[in-house]
């Protein structure tokens, strides 16, 4: 798979500890890399990386201690570095809107700034968000030419970092100058809501209900008829490493933003993912409530993947109704049966990947 880029290759993770970062280090260990995490301890109990135990070389420390940061890729010295590390929660924004925005903004600048003086780092993949663009509640999907902006904290930080990037790609790592006086290219990606098993995060909709579920209690449903580009945490990982393949493979054309997002049919509502998880988990309950005191959210959020489609070559495996189905089955396994089937779903997914023709 990825061309077999990523056997064997030394690959810097930050947010190895996270939701999405555990997943893609359980991914490319699969693939055969060497991976080195750096993130702040996992942020819950329980938490889907220490479920795992995996065997990499791990450096617990803060996004934004510079010198730490520039101390850990100068020592590993990776051929690519994937940027999770992030504060991700838009209500927590509100609450923390300094945290927010230095963990996101100087996080990666931070990354960045290191990135300019190892030689070793060949590519660069940072990850942003859907919540990166300027939201105009309109009902087709934004595409990596629309412009960013954001209206709370955590949107306004994300669209930041999509500038931050741009930045530093034109200012040090230019593409006219590439394998000429620098060998590193830089892209960004952003993703839908990803769903997935492993996710304690608060605020996020998927884990309440499951703990909801584990509790015998019924969740409360907050914005039942928002619409979300809705997809497995698994199909935009491999959207990161397809992209990240390229840029190894020193195609510097990739070196610039990709969304990687459901299909059109797949984008739905609250209220749908709710009553489709309660299909096949018959603990989860729930009921819809209006809280006066909601911190502003966006009501319809769509994302165009067809730049990924059409020059990636990249295409989405399971749909929304075989994700949700996925991760109702991860935790109902884990509540029920105290059963850790990650390595499990991530090989059906490859599986299905190949079949599907999907192999990159």
């Amino acid at each position: 798979m990825f061309n077999n880029v990523y056997r064997n290759t030394k690959v810097f993770v930050t947010g190895h500890t996270g939701f999405k970062g555990s997943w893609l280090t359980l991914y490319l260990l699969e693939l055969g890399a060497e991976v080195f995490g750096y993130a702040l301890e996992p942020p819950s109990l329980p938490n889907h990386y220490d479920l795992l135990q995996l065997e990499i070389e791990s450096c617990i420390n803060d996004i934004r201690d510079v010198k730490n940061v520039h101390k850990a890729i100068e020592s590993f010295r990776p051929d690519i570095i994937f940027h999770l590390a992030a504060q991700p929660l838009v209500r927590r924004s509100y609450k923390k809107p300094i945290e927010t925005i230095s963990i996101n903004i100087m996080g990666t600048t931070n990354l960045l700034e290191a990135c300019r003086n190892i030689q070793s780092v060949k590519s660069i993949v940072i990850i942003t968000s859907d919540k990166c663009y300027q939201n105009q509640e309109w009902i087709w999907g934004y595409r990596e030419s629309d412009p960013v902006g954001g209206s709370d904290p955590y949107s306004a930080s994300k669209a930041c970092v999509e500038l931050i990037t741009a930045s530093y790609r034109n200012s040090f790592f230019p593409l006219n100058q590439y394998l000429k006086n620098h060998q590193t290219l830089v892209a960004s990606a952003r993703a839908g809501n990803v769903i997935g098993g492993g996710d304690w995060g608060k605020d996020r909709l998927v884990p309440e209900i499951m703990c909801a579920a584990r509790d015998n209690k019924k969740v409360a449903i907050r914005n039942p008829q928002a619409i979300r580009p809705w997809q497995h945490v698994l199909e935009p990982l491999s959207g990161y490493l397809l992209l990240g393949q390229k840029l190894l493979e020193k195609n510097k054309e990739y070196a610039e933003a990709w969304n990687f997002g459901p299909s059109e049919e797949d984008h739905t509502t609250v209220s749908s993912v709710v009553r489709q998880l309660k299909s096949w988990w018959d603990n989860i309950d729930f009921e819809i409530i209006k809280h006066l005191d909601t911190p502003r959210e966006t009501n319809i959020l769509k994302l165009d993947s067809s730049k990924a489609r059409s020059k990636l070559g990249w295409k989405p495996v399971w749909n929304t109704t075989k994700a949700l189905k996925k991760t109702s089955e991860w935790y109902r396994e884990y509540y029920e049966f105290n059963r850790l089937i990650s390595h499990k779903q991530l090989l059906q997914f490859l599986e299905n990947k190949i079949q599907k023709k999907y192999d990159q």
